[in-house]
């Protein structure tokens, strides 16, 4: 198994993972405050952990298509060792910046993780434009 496909594994265990905290978390809050347990997508109906947990849940699926879009195309065309070298960073990068979504946010916290955000833009910009490079 080549890191790429590690990568790829981690990213949809931890989307997997939130989406288990917030089903917890959703049935516990209704439990608790006697409310339905129909919500509204973005948490706001919940408290703030709430929202926060639904917000960095959303955000790495929203995050999987180029992502795991990029990945999942590497290894396809075998292009993967490609991805490889950078692929366990991006997983970090991406697990690092939900961790800071769900502990605070502060405009300080908003900021850490936008630089997270963007380590894993610039990778799979990066990746892109190799793995054209590559079949042009």
């Amino acid at each position: 198994m080549n890191n790429t496909i590690i990568a790829l594994t981690g990213y949809i265990s931890w989307i997997l993972v939130l989406l288990v905290i917030l089903a917890a978390y959703r049935t516990q809050f209704a439990k608790k405050n006697q409310k339905s347990l129909k919500f509204k997508s973005d948490g706001s109906d919940t408290d703030a952990l709430g929202e926060r947990i639904t917000r960095a849940q959303a955000n790495c699926v929203e995050s999987f298509s180029f992502i795991g879009g990029t990945m999942l195309l590497a290894i396809a065309t075998g292009a993967s060792v490609i991805t490889d070298g950078l692929a366990l960073y991006v997983l970090v990068a991406r697990l690092a910046q939900s961790i800071v979504h769900l502990s605070s946010t502060s405009n300080m916290a908003i900021q850490i993780r936008f630089v997270f955000f963007l380590i894993q833009v610039v990778i799979c910009i990066y990746w892109l434009y190799s793995i054209s490079m590559k079949f042009l």
